[in-house]
């Protein structure tokens, strides 16, 4: 290599370092977004905050990103923004789906947007031949500890106790064992929080026992409880150094509530899972009323959301909790909250298995998920186990008017 050509190489070599995205820009083909579909999977879940729906958007280069959430009704208003649009301006096609309509998306709404701005970072990804959280800046962890919902643990039983539940979950790997507020089973809908209280003690001493003095558990309270007997209980188990209390009190006083909460207990809070982007967690992290943010994927608008989160939860040194999601959208989570500094720990459930229409998706393994180096999100679909349920391929004009700034920024209409 002569001195002009190592020169150049270098000058190229510092675009890419120093840069950052205009070099990945720079890097991006011209395409257009020739159709969006959506899909049910095998046994779709139908949940709208973990709705598992796949979600793929076509271009006219022959890439295909996929994404996951939202269902048909909530999909297709803003699918129909993407339709001939350059899939490169992920930012520009989120503030498009989200301002110009007349109403700002709701949550189910936002669920949808987020399932179709995964989909854009897949693409974007698969162009550049590079894993999501590369272009996001890289891994700044080896792997996300998890806890377990729902998934199967090794040697666990019908009526196991929660003392043995507790140690077989820390044995198998998992950060902490998760517990619910002394739920009374399928068919007891009578649930009494005072006497309740006095129950979640009893179980937290047991978790406690079970994951050993330096293992950690974590209980959700599910919003079940008044204030005070939400308080109560907090104050009776905090000697027992619980990692966290989950949604303590109702998601719709949280801005009066947990402030004051923050002032009468001191076990670590986290909350939000049923809430949706920034606006909603500003102010509690701003304030570090709470701990831990529950933000997930795609409740919160994608992936393009879910970072501006995290880069306030860094500035404020909160933890990232997010609630457990579908099978792509948790890849997606890898992706994002490797490349976070803060503190991280995913709710996860499907302890490692093969799902039929994602034969390549997640790398699970004792108790933890691993960032990989497959382009995009990292999953690959097989289509013959889904059956569609919606195929967009025109623009959507029926909107209201929206309004550009003199610089081409989007304004509200």
């Amino acid at each position: 290599m002569n001195r002009r050509s190592f020169l150049q190489a270098m000058a190229a070599a510092s675009a890419v370092s120093l840069t950052g995205l205009p070099a990945l820009r720079a890097a991006m083909p011209k395409m257009k977004i020739t159709r969006v579909r959506a899909y049910a999977p095998p046994n779709p879940n139908p949940l709208f905050n973990q709705a598992d729906t796949v979600v793929t958007i076509e271009t006219d280069a022959g890439i295909t990103g996929i994404g996951e959430g939202g269902f048909s009704d909530t999909l297709r208003q803003c699918a129909g923004r993407l339709i001939g649009q350059d899939p490169q301006f992920i930012e520009r096609l989120w503030q498009d789906m989200t301002r110009s309509f007349f109403y700002p998306p709701g949550r189910e709404k936002e669920h949808a947007l987020g399932a179709l701005d995964m989909a854009l970072w897949d693409i974007r990804g698969k162009v550049l031949k590079l894993p999501v959280h590369q272009i996001l800046g890289g891994a700044s962890r080896n792997f996300c500890e998890c806890y377990n919902t729902a998934g199967t643990i090794p040697g666990i039983q019908p009526g196991m106790g929660v003392k043995e539940r507790a140690a077989l979950t820390i044995a198998a790997g998992y950060r902490a064992y998760r517990m619910d507020a002394a739920s009374l089973g399928r068919g007891n809908s009578v649930y009494n929080t005072r006497e309740r209280v006095l129950k979640v003690a009893e179980d937290c001493a047991q978790a406690r026992e079970g994951v050993g003095k330096n293992g950690d558990f974590c209980i959700d309270f599910h919003q079940r409880f008044d204030f005070i007997d939400a308080v109560r209980c907090a104050t009776l188990i905090e000697p027992l150094a619980p990692l966290f209390i989950e949604d303590p009190v109702r998601t719709e006083v949280f801005d009066q509530d947990l402030p004051k909460l923050r002032t009468m207990v001191k076990v670590p809070i986290a909350a939000g899972e049923e809430w949706g982007n920034k606006w909603d967690f500003n102010r509690l992290v701003e304030n570090h009323d709470i701990d831990y943010v529950r933000a997930t994927l795609p409740n919160v608008g994608g992936i393009t959301e879910m970072m501006k989160i995290a880069a306030l939860c860094e500035t404020h040194f909160v933890g990232i909790v997010p609630h457990f999601t579908g099978p792509i959208a948790t890849a997606a989570l890898v992706n994002c909250l490797s490349t976070f500094s803060g503190p991280v720990l995913m709710e996860y459930n499907f302890q490692g298995k093969t799902l039929p229409h994602l034969p390549v998706c997640l790398d699970f393994k004792d108790g933890k998920l691993y960032p990989n180096e497959r382009p995009g999100l990292g999953v690959e679909l097989d289509m013959k186990q889904l059956t569609q349920l919606l195929e967009v391929n025109k623009y959507d004009t029926n909107r209201a008017q929206t309004y550009f700034r003199p610089d081409g920024s989007i304004t509200n209409w």
